[in-house]
């Protein structure tokens, strides 16, 4: 099984590398970032081509529940938009 990873900050004078190395220490063969991170779902690039291409049988990671969703109401509209395409988990891995 694929794990496909994801992280961001709010701001692009934030590093990343901490993040990029706990999705690799979890073994994703893919890793999207995006710096300055937006608030709406809609303007979160990489994180909506993550969701667009993720299949079956695979993970997507990422470091932080908050990078993935900014709400509850994101959340489920995350979770409503992978059913369909039945991901085998969303997972999440806390750093330090």
């Amino acid at each position: 099984m694929t794990k496909v990873g994801y992280t961001c900050t709010s701001t692009v004078e934030q590093n990343l590398d901490s993040k990029i190395i706990a999705l690799k220490t979890t073994n994703c063969k893919i890793i999207r970032t995006e710096q300055k991170s937006e608030n709406s779902l809609a303007d979160r690039i990489e994180l909506n081509n993550i969701l667009d291409f993720i299949h079956k049988d695979e993970y997507l990671v990422v470091t932080r529940i908050d990078h993935l969703a900014r709400s509850l109401k994101d959340l489920q509209i995350i979770s409503r938009s992978t059913q369909n395409k039945r991901p085998s988990s969303l997972c999440y891995r806390t750093t330090g």
